[in-house]
């Protein structure tokens, strides 16, 4: 009897460039919709009369559920397949829009949030998944710094985009505006995404196909997997501890909405020449010795930053320019870590996938609702949140090297 061709490759086919552009698209999506409205909340507070950490609660809505469904989606896509799940995630995130931009008060706009968050977290899941079954070793690697360099066009992208709509028309723009790129992907993934994975991938073991709770336990078992995973949340929990701090900062050091991005830029543009420089030592240098790199020039962005507040330089630049070793160290730090969490367990990357996007996600949301707790008359308190959150990192990683 003659095998489809799918299960007849040893070796994926390599996608189309057109794929890739529609899986980063995809895959970029949530993190627009978490920055595009991110200079918006510094006036929510006044316009909704609400406490700061009511309006914190808005962001970490949106990234707690981001992570959530992440966990769902996944196993749902080694099961179901990729393209419905997307095409499902991608309707929910269309209404969570059009909600937001009807929202009279505070609590209904976090309900949109939350619900934009559970549809947006579709695309990361899919297209990470996808770049798993398509691509093997350094060419893998390869490809996660390449999402990574377009995951570090968005925030700053975004946030500038979002802080003119706020001040020219209104906060309400932004959400038109996801709105719309949600329907344009909606399109693209129904046109562009096959119906099938054009690769074969390890079939599921007869236990996990009918338990995806032991799926869960094979995964947490594993410690090469739980290792990464810690590295991973550790460092998104840091990263968004900068987002989400940020607005608050720089309101501090004088800066308004519409400058917000343009200070938050120098994080992430230091992060897509971080994952540039990872997919040029792909091959040259080691997974571990890039991510101890990146754990060095990591740690080193809040002590610089604790160094200049307590210095007394309490200015923007004081605040963006430590940023510049965040990016990187987080550049270098990501891809192998990604690459090797989801290679653990190669027959349920899809739920690998899940998993590791609920934890960076959820502990995201408790390290930005932190930032709500403290008072931010200069950088300080950001400074000691990110510190903590990376030294659980550092110390994960010399885990799994001594493992």
């Amino acid at each position: 009897m003659k095998q489809p061709p799918s299960a007849t490759r040893a070796e994926p086919a390599q996608p189309q460039a057109r794929l890739i552009a529609n899986l980063l698209a995809q895959i970029a999506l949530g993190m627009v919709m978490m920055t595009l409205c991110l200079p918006s909340m510094q006036d929510w507070g006044s316009l909704f009369a609400a406490e700061p950490a009511a309006v914190q609660l808005t962001f970490s809505a949106y990234v707690a559920a981001y992570g959530v469904l992440q966990i769902v989606y996944g196993p749902l896509s080694d099961r179901y397949g990729r393209r419905p799940i997307l095409l499902a995630g991608l309707l929910l995130a269309l209404g969570a829009s059009l909600l937001a931009c009807l929202a009279s008060s505070l609590a209904a706009l976090s309900v949109a949030r939350l619900l934009q968050g559970a549809g947006g977290a579709a695309g990361i899941v899919v297209g990470r998944s996808m770049i798993h079954d398509h691509f093997r070793g350094h060419d893998r690697t390869r490809m996660m710094a390449y999402v990574g360099m377009t995951m570090g066009v968005c925030p700053p992208t975004a946030s500038i985009v979002g802080g003119y709509l706020h001040v020219h028309l209104g906060w309400q723009s932004n959400f038109v505006l996801m709105t719309v790129l949600c329907l344009a992907l909606l399109v693209a993934a129904y046109r562009g995404v096959p119906r099938a994975a054009a690769v074969a991938r390890a079939p599921l073991p007869a236990a996990t196909s009918t338990s995806p709770v032991i799926a869960f336990r094979e995964l947490l078992g594993n410690r090469r997997f739980v290792a990464g995973l810690v590295i991973l949340a550790c460092t998104t929990a840091c990263f968004y501890v900068m987002l989400s701090g940020a607005p608050l900062v720089l309101g501090a050091y004088g800066v308004g909405p519409e400058g917000v991005g343009f200070y938050i830029m120098f994080g992430p543009l230091s992060f897509i020449t971080g994952n540039f420089l990872s997919s040029r030592l792909v091959g040259r240098l080691s997974a571990r010795s890039a991510m101890a790199a990146g754990q060095v020039l990591t740690l080193s962005c809040p002590v610089l930053m604790l160094t200049l507040a307590w210095a007394g330089w309490h200015a923007p630049l004081a605040f963006a320019l430590p940023l510049i070793l965040l990016g990187l160290g987080h550049g270098l730090l990501v891809p192998p870590a990604l690459s090797g969490a989801l290679g653990a367990v190669p027959a349920i990357a899809g739920t690998a996938a899940g998993v590791i996007g609920l934890m960076q996600q959820v502990l995201g949301a408790v390290g930005a609702y932190s930032v709500g707790w403290v008072h931010h008359n200069d950088a300080t308190a950001v400074a000691l949140l990110m510190m903590a959150f990376t030294l659980v990192s550092v110390v994960a990683q010399r885990a799994l090297v001594r493992g």
